[in-house]
């Protein structure tokens, strides 16, 4: 049984530790299906929760760590939090509905959930001790955010392992969180340098303290975005629906570690819809087997994920970094919002509800656009994605753009022009619609950084061929739930 998938405590001495510190310190974690559908979770909790500030390092806040938080983030709400972009805005009749990532706590992005569910597996079967291990988080800046506040509201130490280029924002949420600033390792490049990041991570394993947290290889990361993510963006797609009789087409999200693409397998289960991956046409990994650099930060690329069930994908979208970079500046400043307003017409609530699209965000809309535009899509039609964060996390990155591609600065014409470039002149070029070879050719690229560079045995490589596997991955939700109930029974005493 591979790490993180243990049926069972596997040290008890350890297990037992844990148990004292949480009693201690009065935590409760959260069941999966509480986190799924929150409204199981006890009302004496989410009463207490209006009273807790949803950004400080509270362990109730772990309550939190789902989709259905209201704007404010306090209570919940009964359907997540999305937007349905206007027409006249993508310029498609199919509605494109974003489900917000930006209400979950602490970190402002959904990565706090995998971080939950790679971390917590490993506590309620004695797999990490709270003293002797330091919890590493590789990523390329939400992920480890999330490893970093799921941490220390537990109490234990973590390291977050990032390219020194990411946006300062991030930077700027690490200085304040970690213990130590030398629990914030930079590695060489920006979002495309994902190799560096493992080999920083190869070096920290060999001092067998040092847990590694690859969201890119945990199976917790997938299964938590199946069981969690997966049904609220269903409730997401029935709420848009209401009376009316709507198709849900496609899931689009941009592939990072690949565990919200889970999402994507609960989605075409239980409604039918395809599976669509989007990633930086600068760095056309999937699409071509190609490699570069590019700044849709959270879409970590030049490589495979272990998590992605690439065999059940159904297309692959190539979206360019100045696409996202560009419409940032459409999106968020005055001059491009007010010339939406004029070209448009966009009321002030959808214009607000801009900020909530970071730019691995922006990339997912542009690619249901491309996706809604090669299939012909109608207005009786849904294509649902996810905004992992929102516009808050590149503030910075707004300046460089507007720096760099608009010198003279982003004047109202710039901004006509990014409009009809990059909403209304979306294309469907760098637009592949799987056949069974092409699924094959992406799943065996994954064997140069599994099994050459990782050590991942050809067997268990292999086995992620069987769409068995992956439904089978889900049977550890009611076991993992199960024994997250006796370990809070064991912590109440």
């Amino acid at each position: 049984m591979p790490i993180g998938l243990e049926h069972d405590i596997v040290d008890r001495e350890t297990y037992r530790g844990t148990v004292a510190r949480f009693r201690k310190s009065g935590i409760r974690l959260p069941r999966i299906s509480e986190l799924a559908d929150p409204r199981t979770i006890a009302e004496s909790i989410r009463h207490e929760l209006l009273h807790v500030d949803p950004d400080a390092p509270d362990p109730r806040n772990l309550f939190r760590v789902h989709w259905h938080n209201d704007p404010d983030r306090r209570a919940c709400s009964e359907v997540p939090g999305h937007i349905v972009l206007p027409s006249s805005l993508t310029g498609v009749e199919a509605r494109i509905v974003v489900a917000l990532g930006n209400r979950f706590p602490m970190i402002h992005a959904h990565k706090v959930l995998a971080a939950y569910g790679c971390l917590v597996p490993r506590l309620i079967t004695g797999r990490f001790h709270l003293d002797r291990n330091l919890a590493v988080w590789p990523s390329t800046g939400n992920y480890c955010r999330g490893g970093v506040a799921i941490s220390r509201i537990l109490g234990c130490r973590s390291a977050a392992v990032l390219p020194e280029g990411m946006s300062r924002e991030r930077f700027n949420w690490l200085e304040r969180w970690v213990l130590d600033p030398g629990d914030i390792i930079r590695t060489y490049g920006t979002e495309s340098n994902v190799k560096e990041i493992y080999d920083a991570c190869r070096e920290l394993a060999q001092d067998s303290s040092n847990v590694i947290l690859n969201q890119f290889n945990e199976f917790g990361n997938y299964i938590i975005h199946r069981a969690v993510t997966g049904p609220a963006l269903e409730r997401v797609f029935h709420a848009v629906a209401g009376t009316e009789t709507l198709s849900a087409r496609a899931f689009v999200c941009a592939s990072g570690s690949a565990g919200t693409l889970a999402a994507g397998d609960y989605l075409k289960s239980v409604l039918g819809s395809e599976t669509c991956v989007v990633e930086a046409l600068q760095c056309p990994t999937l699409l071509y087997n190609g490699y570069g650099d590019h700044n849709i930060q959270g879409i970590g690329d030049k490589h495979v994920p272990f998590i992605h069930n690439v065999l059940n994908s159904d297309f692959v979208i190539g979206v360019s970094d100045g696409a996202s970079d560009t419409l940032n500046l459409l999106f968020n400043t005055p001059t491009g919002r007010g010339y939406l307003v004029k070209r448009t017409g966009l009321d002030q609530s959808v214009l607000e509800s801009l900020g909530n699209l970071g730019l691995s965000a922006i990339a997912n809309v542009i690619g249901a656009i491309k996706y809604s535009k090669y299939q012909g899509l109608t207005s009786n039609d849904v294509v649902l994605t996810v905004a992992t964060d929102g516009a808050e996390m590149y503030g910075t990155e707004l300046q460089k753009t507007e720096g760099g591609t608009f010198p003279s600065g982003f004047d109202e014409l710039a901004a006509a022009e990014a409009y009809g470039r990059y909403l209304q002149g979306a294309a469907t070029d760098h637009t592949l619609e799987l056949t069974r070879r092409d699924r094959e050719r992406m799943f065996n690229l994954g064997y140069y950084t599994w099994v050459e560079q990782q050590g991942i045995s050809i067997d268990d490589f292999d086995a992620r061929r069987d769409p068995g596997f992956w439904d089978g991955l889900m049977e550890m939700v009611p076991l993992w739930d199960k024994m997250i109930a006796d370990f809070n029974q064991a912590v109440s005493g």
